[in-house]
């Protein structure tokens, strides 16, 4: 979406040589193209923020997936010495006894280790959901904000032309557009 502010001027000094020449046609088409204009502002952004929204939730996702996996390496080594644990308090001798304490204590951990990287996964999934639904939601802004484009300049020809033809033609192309928009947060 083009947002350079000197588009926008352009619109407005359509606005001003229908409010000089008096006639109702120019006149409703640039208050048309204004309103049009508006909009297409406001799709324009909504569009960068779903895209800004995609990005985000993407990498917290990524960032939980390293995390999850780090609680998993945590886990195997939680495992490897309450194995080894194991094996010295069934080996017996001295420190048998503290040798099963060991042991024991490392397969508690291993079940908070595994808690929390369910955890981290649960919301790595939330994460790429969302990331999924701001990325589903952005081609259909992409098509609201081109078509508003397009409705602006055939407004643009009407003014040009004085005929109401492409003045209609644009008030269907910014409703397309209006539905693409609305449409990306109902479906």
């Amino acid at each position: 979406m083009s947002e350079n502010p000197l588009e926008f001027r352009e619109h407005a000094e359509h606005a001003e040589h229908a409010a000089e020449a008096h006639d109702p046609l120019i006149t409703r088409v640039s208050i048309t193209i204004a309103v049009l204009a508006v909009v297409t502002a406001i799709v324009g952004s909504v569009e960068s923020l779903e895209t800004a929204g995609a990005i985000l939730e993407s990498n917290k996702a990524t960032l939980n997936q390293g995390l999850a996996s780090d609680q998993w390496a945590y886990y195997q080594a939680k495992g490897i010495k309450k194995r080894l644990d194991e094996m010295a308090a069934a080996a017996g001798g001295p420190g048998a006894q503290k040798a099963a304490e060991k042991a024991k204590q490392e397969g508690e951990d291993q079940k908070e280790i595994t808690n929390k990287a369910k955890e981290l996964e649960k919301e790595r999934d939330e994460a790429r959901a969302s990331a999924d639904a701001h990325e589903a939601r952005h081609p259909k802004l992409t098509l609201a904000a081109a078509l508003l484009q397009i409705s602006i300049a055939i407004s643009t020809v009407a003014i040009i032309t004085r005929r109401q033809w492409p003045w209609f033609t644009a008030l269907g192309a910014g409703g397309l557009g209006i539905a693409a928009a609305v449409s990306a947060f109902l479906f």
